[in-house]
């Protein structure tokens, strides 16, 4: 039995980053051939001219509020997916957005996640993520059959049943959200049931404290996570080493700054950018909305892949201000019109009764004709006026935020 789920995990970087932009230019080709959408977004683009990452940074982001536009215009997908994709279901998530499912074997590729938190063949897995309407249910099930295991659909609620379908049918694993897997044992020991059989789960869709995980542990279940989204499938997932996510090996990822398409260094907290290679659903630099970071170096688990920090909050960071929105791509043409600063964040706070805006600016050559240069540019990229408070380098949070909304009401 081999520890790896296939040799993709344990490529070279060099083979890797070659493989990754190959796919990436394969997927704008195939994109641009085979979808209306994309052959509207890529009409520029020469997928022959994608050659490097720099040249994947080029390419345009796609976010899901203009999932939503699209999908208005030209139901059910927005003319995003293949022309020649056989659907065998059609999910809804809130927006609403509407995701493809298709009969194609581990369609979402859970089913690396789930090897690499113990699942294989013979198991029987009970999937308690929801089979009505959103994806996850189905996402899992196909991951969890396309290595041999049995699964059964158990879906959400009903606690007591739960209880007593895995004390009756003995399943090995759990798939699952980490709170309900705790009401589950909860509601076993109120009922006096053995629900010992399960001593592996995959976890998802929530935070998985330290303490939280140690309590699992205690009762003999040793649980993993993974990052995913109804969009993309799998983003990445936990390996036994549990030092970060490692980014699964059918996307292509990227860390950017928030409002943007640029990529930040590695190590800085981003908003997570994913290619997906899906051929039926092909979704290029589709902006998840999620902040994390990449994390130095490589798991001690043997995979070789880059590593994220896993969810730190949302990039979604518009702010109102005085009637007016204030947007993260707007302080960052602030940012990128002044190249003496190293960083910036946007304060809001409530002073006087009004809104107050402070840009603080990291830089070695702060001045007062630097000060009124970026006033100047406050007021004419975010038509509102703001003071300038310079900070040293190094000294802001390197969290993703580029507005902090710090108002506190009376």
């Amino acid at each position: 039995m081999t520890e790896y789920y296939d040799a993709l995990e344990t490529r070279t970087l060099p083979d890797r980053e070659q493989a990754l932009v190959k796919a990436v230019a394969k997927q704008v080709a195939h994109a641009k051939a085979n979808t209306t959408a994309y052959a509207s977004l890529l009409k520029d683009i020469d997928p022959a001219s994608i050659t490097s990452i720099n040249d994947i940074a080029k390419l345009p982001i796609t976010r899901k509020s203009e999932l939503i536009k699209l999908q208005k215009k030209d139901r059910p997908f927005g003319g995003l997916i293949s022309k020649s994709i056989e659907i065998s279901h059609i999910f809804a998530s809130p927006g609403p957005i509407y995701e493809p499912g298709t009969k194609k074997e581990d369609f979402a590729r859970f089913g690396r996640s789930l090897y690499a938190a113990g699942f294989r063949s013979g198991d029987i897995a009970h999937n308690c993520f929801s089979y009505h309407f959103t994806p996850a249910g189905i996402m899992f099930d196909s991951g969890a059959h396309s290595l041999g295991c049995a699964v059964i659909p158990a879906g959400t609620g009903q606690t007591e049943l739960q209880v007593q379908t895995i004390a009756d049918l003995k399943p090995d694993a759990y798939i699952g959200t980490p709170s309900f897997l705790k009401i589950i044992l909860e509601k076993a020991v109120s009922l006096e049931a053995d629900v010992s059989s399960i001593t592996k789960a995959l976890v998802t869709g929530e935070a998985l404290p330290p303490s939280i995980r140690e309590a699992f542990l205690e009762k003999g279940i040793s649980v993993y996570q993974c990052y995913s989204s109804a969009d993309l499938g799998l983003i990445a997932y936990e390996s036994s080493a549990q030092e970060g996510l490692i980014v699964d090996e059918g996307i292509y990822l990227e860390i950017v700054r928030p409002g943007t398409g640029d990529p930040v260094p590695d190590g800085e907290v981003g908003e997570v950018i994913v290619t997906s290679f899906n051929p039926e659903y092909p979704l290029i630099r589709f902006a998840t909305g999620d902040l994390s970071a990449i994390m130095d170096g490589q798991s001690s688990c043997g995979r070789t892949n880059k590593r994220i920090k896993g969810w730190m909050g949302r990039a979604d960071q518009t702010a109102k201000v005085r009637g007016m929105f204030v947007h993260p791509e707007q302080v960052d043409k602030v940012f990128k019109r002044h190249p003496e600063l190293n960083k910036t964040r946007l304060v809001i706070e409530w002073q006087d009764q009004s809104d107050q805006l402070t840009l603080k600016c990291e830089t070695n050559q702060a001045s007062d004709d630097l000060n009124n240069e970026i006033c100047n540019s406050i007021r004419e990229i975010c038509k509102l006026r703001g003071e300038v408070e310079f900070v040293h380098v190094g000294s802001l949070p390197n969290d993703g935020t580029i507005i902090e909304d710090a108002r506190q009401y009376d």
